[in-house]
């Protein structure tokens, strides 16, 4: 008699947790996606308030003397972003190259194995 599908579904189901709990199969490849769009949205708010402080220091004093000087607060401080984001996803790809050479190297040792 042939196993049903819940069967193999349950199969399937403990064989994906087990890897999981055997550390065959990583996790951190999918939480580095979260973790990734959690620090670029800290970037973002870093982005509003460089606006913000821009817009501050041309309201503290009446005149072009404060305008000049927030212009170039507001530039300096999105290029500063800028390069924040740059660097946050230089970072995040760094991890998940680390992470698919380990599967890689997984799958080799398998291979390897079975030969």
């Amino acid at each position: 008699m042939a196993p049903s599908k819940g069967d193999q579904a349950h199969a399937s189901r403990q064989g994906r947790v087990w890897s999981w709990l055997t550390f065959e199969r990583l996790i951190t490849g999918q939480v580095i996606h979260l973790v990734y769009w959690a620090g670029l949205s800290v970037i973002v708010i870093a982005a509003f308030s460089v606006i913000g402080a821009s817009i501050g220091v041309a309201s503290r004093e009446a005149g072009w003397v404060s305008l000049l000087l927030a212009v170039p607060v507001l530039v300096v401080g999105l290029l500063v972003v800028g390069v924040m984001g740059l660097l946050w996803r230089a970072f995040c790809e760094f991890y998940v190259a680390i992470f698919r050479i380990s599967d890689d190297l997984a799958a080799l040792r398998k291979a390897a194995e079975r030969e």
